[in-house]
């Protein structure tokens, strides 16, 4: 006969879940959590009162309450003392952030570079050297618990290796490593997808919060995607699952992908194939390329316009055929593409209409990301919290608090 968890387990188990909840769902009342948690409202004292000794949730009189009469205490996370790192090793830009607890946005450098190929070392160095600015200025009392680099390729999992980057111009890259080295801090750098990570941040806290079956496309110079599912995001074997963009939407006749494929989803409705089509440069891509077609289209640019109708048929058909095999509820559109997805709408639920089964897509909703430029950041903060939320003083403890 199996033995049941410990007494021990429980109450780490439940000292995460709380302080889960109070990260994600923000400021509530005891009597909320012992209602969401299921636990009597004791044991949520000495839960609230375990994590506040140890400097990580306070209770304190709510804001702005509205109501007559003395309002019950909130517990509230500690976001000033308690927070992560987080990285976004975009195309064009390179972003550091110092996120705390509760996902509150503390500091943050952007870095813009030009497109291309470039040096994985330097990348590490130059967000290192961001990223240890903010720690100086976090000052005394504050603790760092949790490293996380987003990045636009292949990451295997669990070691966080780069296996393919090729915007970037990478291959079997142990970026993580160069990371972890250059900020000594003591921590391990994760590494994951930027797709999938932006499909963490919207399914978190953003267009899909609440939503357990959510596909999320992200556009940059290529398109990305990730997957939730049953509440649980969808890596594969090796951490490859939701390389959308590699999707094949047009097997003859289809443009050349980086992959080395032809007609993939990323080379038929990406940048470089929308500004193909709109007529401009295809090497100036970038947000402010795709936004200059969006808005010629809305100003009446007959080029412009067709431009999008083009894109948004491929698109269409690619998330059609997603909707088929994963039976999403909801398909969040961020990055670049939240921007395509507002100008050709109509195109692409036209595609989906068509070609997805009826059964699967009755109660399909469309959105656009709510987190703009910041998912991917978020979504590398929620992947360095996570060891926290599991074990909240055991990982304050390693981060010497």
């Amino acid at each position: 006969m199996k033995a049941g968890p410990s007494q021990e387990e429980i109450r780490r188990h439940n000292l995460g879940t709380l302080l889960r909840h109070v990260h994600i769902g923000g400021s509530m009342s005891r009597a909320v959590l012992a209602e969401r948690m299921g636990l009597n409202r004791s044991t949520i004292l000495g839960l609230v009162s375990e994590l506040g000794s140890a400097g990580l949730v306070r209770e304190e009189l709510p804001r702005d309450t509205g109501r007559a009469g003395r309002p019950s205490l909130v517990v509230r996370p500690e976001s000033d003392r308690v927070y992560v790192l987080a990285f976004d090793v975009g195309v064009d830009r390179l972003a550091a952030a110092r996120i705390g607890l509760g996902g509150v946005f503390l500091d943050r450098r952007e870095i813009s570079v030009p497109a291309g190929r470039r040096d994985a070392g330097k990348v590490a160095e130059v967000l290192a050297g961001a990223a240890l600015d903010m720690v100086d200025a976090a000052g005394h009392g504050t603790y760092c618990v949790g490293v996380a680099a987003a990045v636009r390729g292949m990451v295997r999992r669990p070691d966080g290796l780069v296996r393919a980057a090729p915007h970037l111009g990478w291959e079997d890259e142990e970026f993580g490593e160069d990371l972890m080295r250059l900020l000594g801090l003591g921590l391990p750098v994760s590494v994951g997808n930027e797709a999938s990570l932006g499909a963490l941040a919207e399914h978190l806290r953003g267009a899909g919060a609440g939503c357990q079956d959510l596909l999320y496309l992200h556009g940059d110079i290529g398109i990305g995607g990730g997957v939730v599912t049953g509440g649980q995001l969808l890596s594969g074997d090796q951490g490859y699952g939701g390389e959308i963009g590699h999707m094949v939407v047009n097997p003859r006749g289809g443009r050349p992908c980086g992959c080395g494929a032809n007609g993939c989803l990323e080379a038929e409705a990406g940048e470089r194939a929308l500004l193909e089509a709109a007529r401009r440069d295809p090497s100036a891509t970038g947000r402010e390329a795709v936004h200059a077609v969006v808005e010629a289209a809305d100003r009446g640019d007959i080029t412009a316009r067709a431009a999008l109708h083009d894109i948004g048929d491929w698109l269409g058909i690619g998330v059609a055929n997603l909707v088929n095999v994963l039976n999403p509820r909801t398909v969040v559109f961020g990055g670049t593409l939240r921007e395509v997805f507002l100008g050709s709408a109509a195109q692409i639920r036209s595609r989906i209409n068509r070609i997805a089964l009826r059964a699967s897509r009755e109660n399909l909703r469309l959105r656009v990301g709510e987190l703009g430029d910041d998912a991917v950041l978020i979504g590398a903060a929620e992947l360095a919290f996570s060891e926290i939320l599991v074990g909240p003083l055991e990982t304050l403890a390693r981060a010497g608090a």
